[in-house]
């Protein structure tokens, strides 16, 4: 078994995620003009070249019909994309995010399975040959559902809110979507069957038995994302982390420096049990983390609303000090904030998120960044 993983300590970098109809030189010298020296990249395109909105969407399609047609993540392009990158002075750090067209029997344990994961294997060495360390994902049949954006934030930003009493958590998935999308816009009529806890379980672990090996010999870590919403059921299938211990679970799994997490503060802040600070201690000290979002959150499940970083349940200086103690080297981004009352509110709020967390990493780690 060969791994290329180093891990002496550097301080935390700071970095922008950006989606793929974002990956142009606007962006990158937006990423580098507030801050950031790595960028984590969505290569699927979950809302078919409109701007990115974490709403429910519509109920039938979710966020939109995938263009992928499942064609892999090339060797050229993904090198293509990573020489624009580093042209602008920044690093990429990670995936995040399958398509939905990549992996759907994977997640739903159809006939094309055995076929999917060869190709998710593909990509995994293509990632690795790209230089790429970390491919983040997020294994759930219902995927990202059930938020709302309302203007309820500080100042009536718009502001992304759960709340179980407006939506139907059990309302079914139809036939040709998963992950919140259509995959194939021609399925039978109908809806997909209920999936239980221990069906969900054991596909995440045939997942991995395939997967890991190809990626520890490529010096790829996989990282996992926990579920938001935290629910225990979505859309008739379960959920898989929904609550902080169960990151240890998914961990023991398949024991490897590859077997990896994709920390998000605000999912297990929102989860209705376990402590945040002591959990985020216990990963970042056995140096499972391979990245972190960081975002803020009010309530939990099955009430809660994100709001601005400098505000809300969670003490980022906090969370970033554990981090900091425990000699965490990896890259920590706003994954989505409010946004503000402007021309470009996207643009907006993650530039105030992005300075709120560079001036804490810097409070924190005594680095300039």
């Amino acid at each position: 078994m060969t791994l290329n993983f180093s891990f002496r300590y550097t301080p935390m970098k700071l970095g922008l995620g950006l989606y793929r109809q974002s990956l142009n030189q606007d962006n990158f010298r937006f990423a580098r003009q507030a801050g950031a020296t790595h960028v984590i990249v969505h290569l699927v395109d979950y809302f078919g070249g409109r701007n990115p909105s974490l709403s429910r969407g519509d109920d039938r399609r979710g966020w939109g019909i995938t263009q992928n047609q499942g064609k892999l993540w090339e060797l050229e392009e993904l090198i293509s994309i990573r020489k624009e990158i580093e042209s602008h002075g920044l690093t990429w750090e990670a995936i995040e995010n399958f398509d939905p067209s990549h992996w759907y029997d994977v997640l739903l344990d159809g006939p094309r399975k055995q076929a999917q994961l060869e190709g998710l294997k593909t990509m995994i060495r293509n990632i690795g040959k790209a230089g790429i360390p970390i491919m983040g994902y997020n294994f759930s049949i219902a995927g990202v559902w059930g938020w709302t954006k309302q203007p309820v934030g500080r100042g009536q930003a718009e502001s992304l809110v759960f709340d179980s009493e407006d939506v139907d958590l059990n309302m079914p998935m139809p036939n040709g979507m998963a992950w919140n999308m259509t995959y194939d816009p021609d399925a039978p009529e109908g809806n997909l069957p209920p999936v239980s806890s221990q069906e969900l379980w054991q596909r995440l672990e045939h997942f991995l038995q395939a997967i890991i090996p190809i990626a520890e010999e490529c010096g790829v870590r996989l990282a996992a994302h926990p579920d938001d919403p935290p629910v225990e059921r979505l859309r008739g299938t379960a959920r898989l982390v929904n609550q902080p211990e169960k990151y240890e679970r998914l961990l023991n799994l398949i024991p490897s420096p590859s077997n990896a997490l994709e920390y998000c503060l605000g999912s297990v802040q929102e989860m209705s049990g376990g402590d945040l600070y002591s959990n985020l201690d216990q990963f970042s000290k056995a140096g499972k983390i391979a990245y972190v979002h960081a975002r803020n959150v009010n309530g939990k499940v099955p009430h809660y609303q994100e709001v601005f970083i400098d505000e809300g349940d969670i003490d980022i200086h906090k969370a970033l000090s554990i981090l900091h103690r425990n000699e965490f080297d990896g890259v920590v981004i706003p994954d989505h904030t409010p946004e503000m009352s402007c021309a470009a509110p996207w643009h907006a709020g993650m530039a105030f998120a992005m300075g709120y967390l560079k001036a804490t990493l810097e409070n924190v780690t005594g680095e300039r960044f």
